[in-house]
């Protein structure tokens, strides 16, 4: 089965041949990816590199914290997406984007004001959890509006922190 992946505004073609294998825009990868213990913390060895990262399903995506930075990635197969573009929809980026706490942890830094105009790939919070600083970053250009942190709020996993339009 083959997936078509977005993360921010780029594609990835992404085919899994079996449980080892993955092909990446037509380029193979040897990968072992877990669940460690039950968390949806994983494990991702690529080409013998060793990654940690966490994965939440939020509504139509998943927010995924790789390296210290959040990414948006939406993941439909080719039939889902035939299908969508068939019927004439496709991704939108208008709009109110909430984002959300991917883990339970402590608002180190909130780097952002209220109407602040932001670009994609802005760090606009920062959040401690499990020791680890992790920066949150707008996944397009827009405006901070509804900013509902502030530095040393202890926040919930999927807690709204701000929102941009």
């Amino acid at each position: 089965m083959k997936y078509i992946t977005t993360v921010g505004e780029r594609e990835y073609s992404i085919e899994i041949v079996n449980r080892n294998l993955i092909i990446v825009d037509g380029i193979p990868y040897e990968v072992d990816f877990s669940s460690i213990s039950g968390q949806p913390v994983y494990s991702l060895l690529l080409d013998g590199k060793s990654y940690e990262g966490y994965m939440y399903p939020d509504e139509d995506d998943w927010e995924v914290l790789l390296q210290g930075s959040m990414y948006a990635v939406n993941v439909e197969d080719e039939r889902e997406r035939r299908l969508r573009q068939a019927l004439g929809e496709g991704p939108t980026m208008s709009g109110e984007f909430h984002l959300k706490a991917p883990m339970p942890g402590l608002v180190v830094s909130v780097l952002v004001s209220d109407k602040q105009k932001v670009s994609s790939g802005d760090v606009l919070v920062i959040l401690e959890s499990m020791k680890m600083q992790n920066e949150l970053k707008s996944p397009r250009d827009g405006l901070v509006s509804r900013l509902r942190v502030k530095q040393g709020d202890s926040v919930e996993r999927k807690q709204t922190l701000l929102s941009v339009v």
